[in-house]
């Protein structure tokens, strides 16, 4: 009897083909995913019921300055042992880590640098010594061995995924507990500190391979280098893209208010979040091995992968949109109120993002993060602008619009890198363009009232 025909059939789950990582990497991502939401669904509403709104105002601002740091300071390691021919050989690994350490140092430096300034901008008193204690996950994380990239490679995906659920759900127990005990934002910082010890620990520990040391091989050092710099820049607008909402947000709502749309963004952010670990994990070993460009069966199959994971996630989203304002009236007290109308509308603007998720890893398989870094640009200052603007004209609610409107508008960058990798699928795109439209519609309609009251409590 035949156990599957076509390139994504049952039997191809068995064997060391690509088609069988893959799915087998897919099948495990999602497990992991759906682990790691619900132990932070499990924690948001304990937190919020031992924490105040106000509390996760000021962690959001604190995550944003980590992130912030983190990504303005990426050179593309990860990326770089995915898609480089040496991200197999030891002096290249190494170097990549010795990179990796004194990067994660710096950053420490930076945080305590930058502590008192952002203490003054936000006039929050309490950012400046927080921040500096909660940086100290960066300088540990740098230490993360490279063999998580080495297994992330080559689809290897089972020990990573277990290892990351035990870890997560450390940090998790761990923030409950001293949340309890301190009734601080302390709580969080603490908790952040313990968990990244506790991956650090588990990652060096649990994984096969040779341990990194110290290593510095200037071959090595110069393509890492030469990758990564349009890696870095596009980092640099990826945070932009991701938090430029909180920073500006942020300084527009009071702290209190501000946790509250945190939690809104917190429960819509799920398919987004999905999709992003999919992709990340996933997209350049399958672009690597299929380029689109080499075949019309690649192309095919690239195809299929992508009809799935967009229709995975826009059924995400309408569920989320659909059904937001009633999840919160369940699961959080009356002072969340505003968030389920909040959860409504980001999740609706997130669609833009979903259909054209799949394509900007085609350039970084192929080496081209010049392009990646384009796009990425391209998204950041439109984000800013649409933002801005929404803000100006229509308050909160006109902000989470703009944040939709800004993808629509970058579409055409979009096309632009992906026709030039040969991965631009335009049945796709007006495929799901249509669906998506009228998930919108559905979601709008069956929440108008909630929207309305949104619009009038923001203005």
């Amino acid at each position: 009897m035949s156990t599957g025909t076509g390139p994504f059939g049952t039997g191809l789950l068995k064997g060391d083909s690509l088609i069988a990582r893959a799915l087998r990497g897919a099948g495990l991502t999602i497990f992991g995913f759906g682990w790691s939401q619900a132990l932070r669904l499990l924690s948001n509403l304990v937190l919020t019921r031992l924490l105040f709104p106000e509390a996760f105002g000021l962690m959001a601002l604190i995550s944003v300055f980590l992130m912030g740091l983190n990504m303005f300071s990426d050179v593309g390691v990860a990326p770089a042992i995915l898609q480089s021919k040496r991200g197999d050989e030891r002096d290249f690994l190494d170097t990549a880590w010795t990179i990796q350490v004194i990067r994660g140092s710096l950053l420490w430096v930076a945080a305590c640098l930058l502590a008192w300034p952002a203490a003054l901008i936000y006039d929050v008193p309490e950012l400046a010594m927080m921040l500096p204690v909660a940086a100290l996950t960066l300088v540990i994380k740098g230490f993360n061995t490279t063999r998580y990239q080495e297994a992330n490679r080559h689809l290897r995906l089972g020990r990573i995924t277990v290892i990351d659920m035990v870890s997560q759900a450390i940090g998790v127990s761990t923030a409950i507990v001293l949340a309890y005990a301190l009734q601080s934002v302390w709580a969080l910082i603490i908790s952040g500190i313990i968990g990244a010890v506790a991956e650090l620990l588990i990652y060096e520990l649990a994984l096969p391979g040779k341990r990194n040391r110290f290593r510095w091989e200037a071959a090595a050092a110069r393509e890492l280098i030469h990758f990564g710099k349009w890696i870095f820049l596009a980092t640099v607008a990826g945070f932009v893209i991701s938090q430029a909402d909180k920073l500006l947000i942020g300084k527009y709502l009071p702290l209190d208010q501000f946790g509250v749309y945190n939690i809104g963004y917190f429960l819509a952010s799920f398919p987004m979040l999905m999709g992003g670990v999919l992709v990340n994990r996933m997209l350049i070993p399958i672009y690597r091995e299929w380029p689109p460009l080499e075949s019309r069966e690649n192309f095919l199959r690239l195809r299929k992968m992508r009809f799935i994971v967009s229709a995975s996630l826009l059924a995400l989203v309408a569920v989320l949109g659909m059904l937001g304002v009633w999840l919160v009236e369940v699961l959080y007290d009356p002072r969340y109120a505003m968030a389920g109308a909040i959860t409504v509308m980001i999740a609706c603007m997130q669609i833009p993002t979903i259909i054209a998720l799949t394509y900007d890893q085609a350039a970084l398989a192929a080496g081209d993060s010049k392009r990646f870094f384009v796009l990425a640009a391209s998204k950041a200052f439109l984000v800013v602008l649409f933002l801005l603007v929404g803000l100006n004209v229509a308050g909160l609610m006109g902000a989470i619009i703009g944040q939709g409107l800004a993808m629509l508008a970058a579409y055409p960058v979009v096309v632009w890198l992906s026709r030039h990798t040969g991965a631009w699928d335009a049945v796709h795109d007006l495929t799901f363009g249509a669906i998506g439209a009228v998930v919108i519609g559905l979601c709008v309609w069956a929440n108008a009232p909630a929207l309305v009251g949104l619009a009038r409590i923001v203005n």
